[in-house]
């Protein structure tokens, strides 16, 4: 009865990947208006720009109330539901506002209306503006505009776009109005080759066969910074935003930056019923992915000690499938298995400072092909660590004997023994006790780590162990010697022999004792009262002591 083959990560990935993409998957960017970042610039946009002559919240809200109201009218005109969902249940995967919204993608998606499908109105914690009166007079306003994050109301605006497909746009009501922009990379990748005419398959949202694989990843390194920028411009003219077109030409309006790119490299399988025993092998083989020295090497940076971020690697399973991470700094690499067919590696960059790259929008490029060489070397240390591994077709060759050329080779099984018999015993392999440093040259006649074998070659069985060596003699134990000026504890160091039990017949004299004093009696002892030290002082020639003096005159 044979045992299972011996999985290797470079016999499977060098015969049966059926198709190989390098994409940008999930991107999350920022926007932010860069003239209103301090409380210096809100005055200025409010007095300068919009000609207000006192700055003060109450212009803040009036703005933030407009925005509302634009909003549920645009709802209202286009017949756009808007959802109010509650806090999401961290328990549960499916309790996502993409969750809540899919059903009107899918609907859009079916009957291909491109456009906004729904709003989603919420509470979050952002950072935005507060005002305080710093001038202490009563009747007197001056306001200091400082940041404070505060839970505030948001609005999710999720459309289908003819270029990116699926994503939205989330826009805060309170000044400065921050705002965030979600996309997929492989949903872009997906409508670029509908445009094209390149057939594929999809596999969720990444791509399981395609007809012309070149084609596929030309078009995911096609996509650039310009993409996204047109995406938020197009859609921005559209929805309703709380700056005017006044305020745009002024140069009020968000400008994009990076903050979280998914980077992935994905591996289908050409035959996927192995894949799961195959991913949990590499798993297994791979647990020390997360230390320093590891991560060093997969993103190409020098180890700095010490450090303020952990390294650490997790292994967990959402649901039945099984996905290992580690992390390096703000940023993490993940493996998952893509719905058992794909291997997917993905590298996930939430600060891009992390690898020495700014995060305005144009920098992506940059980011893109760093986070790609460290999904390539990862890949080629985790096939390196299984370099030195036996092969499937090598191990069942060595595993059993075998005749080549007409002569017999013999094989040692893997958990074998030496001899058979009743009294074979397991294959033990002692190790050596001398170190590296401390070897010393061969020399004739010296006894090797392992016996010999025969002369002849057909003859594999081990040589008569060696004659046993002669029983080496310590020498007798050495007395300590006694200290010249210490009395010797001859029951502790045994130095000098014992000294001889008294004679039964001498009677020894009793010992003398002295009889004990009657305790005292106790009785109450005044305090003694201490006496100040009588001082010196300089004040017409007064004493301290005459001042203190008793005025009672004494009895002669």
């Amino acid at each position: 009865m044979t045992g299972p083959a011996v999985v290797n990560i470079n016999d499977v990935l060098d015969g049966h990947v059926a198709l190989q993409v390098d994409c940008v998957d999930r991107l999350y960017l920022n926007a932010y208006v860069p003239g209103l970042q301090v409380g210096g610039q809100v005055v200025s946009f409010f007095t300068r720009h919009r000609g207000d002559p006192v700055p003060s919240p109450a212009l803040m809200e009036r703005n933030g109330n407009r925005f509302r109201r634009d909003v549920k009218a645009f709802a209202e005109g286009h017949r756009i539901p808007i959802l109010r969902l509650k806090k999401p249940d961290r328990s549960r995967w499916d309790d996502r506002k993409l969750d809540h919204v899919r059903p009107y993608l899918q609907r859009a998606e079916r009957d291909e209306q491109f456009g906004v499908v729904a709003i989603v109105a919420a509470q979050e914690f952002q950072w935005v503006y507060s005002a305080k009166n710093r001038s202490p007079k009563p009747g007197v306003v001056s306001y200091d505009f400082v940041k404070e994050e505060r839970r505030v109301g948001v609005y999710y605006v999720y459309v289908l776009d003819a270029d990116f497909g699926p994503g939205f746009i989330k826009i805060c009501t309170y000044f400065p109005y921050p705002t965030k922009v979600w996309l997929n990379g492989h949903e872009w990748a997906k409508q670029q080759c509908d445009h094209a005419g390149v057939g594929y398959t999809a596999l969720a949202n990444g791509f399981a066969a395609c007809e012309d694989p070149a084609a596929l990843q030309a078009i995911c390194d096609r996509f650039g910074p310009a993409d996204v920028q047109a995406f938020f411009d197009r859609w921005t003219a559209v929805i309703p935003t709380p700056f005017t077109p006044a305020d745009r030409a002024a140069g009020y309006w968000w400008e994009l930056s990076m903050r979280q790119v998914e980077v992935s490299h994905t591996l289908v399988f050409d035959n996927p019923r192995r894949a799961r025993g195959f991913f949990e092998a590499l798993v297994a083989d791979n647990i020390g992915i997360g230390r320093p020295a590891e991560v060093a090497m997969v993103f190409a940076r020098p180890l700095r000690r010490p450090t303020k971020h952990p390294y650490r690697a997790r292994i967990f399973t959402p649901g039945t499938e099984v996905k290992m991470d580690f992390a390096y700094k703000h940023s993490r690499v993940k493996q998952y298995l893509k719905e058992g067919r794909a291997l997917r590696i993905e590298t996930v960059i939430n600060k891009p400072a992390d690898i020495d790259v700014l995060a305005r929008l144009e920098h992506l490029p940059e980011l893109v092909a760093k986070a790609r060489g460290v999904n390539d070397r990862l890949l080629t240390v985790e096939r390196a660590g299984q370099g030195c591994a036996i092969g499937s077709a090598l191990f069942e060759r060595i595993h059993q004997p075998y005749i080549r050329e007409g002569q017999r080779t013999g094989a040692l099984r893997f958990g074998g023994y030496t001899r058979h018999g009743p009294d074979r015993r397991p294959l033990r392999v002692r190790p050596r006790r001398r170190r590296l440093h401390q070897q010393e040259p061969s020399r004739a006649g010296r006894r090797t780590a392992r016996p010999g074998l025969h002369d002849l070659a057909d003859d594999l069985r081990p040589a008569p162990p060696p004659p046993p060596r002669a029983h080496r003699t310590h020498p007798p134990h050495q007395h300590l010697h006694p200290h010249p000026r210490r009395t010797p504890c001859r029951r502790l160091l045994q130095q000098d022999p014992r000294p001889a039990p008294p004679s039964p017949h001498r009677r020894r004299r009793p010992a003398t004792r002295t009889p004990r004093a009657p305790p005292r009696p106790h009785h109450h002892r005044p305090r003694h009262q201490r006496l100040r030290r009588q001082r010196k002082t300089h004040s017409r020639g007064v004493k301290l002591a005459e001042m203190f003096k008793d005025p009672t005159p004494k009895k002669i």
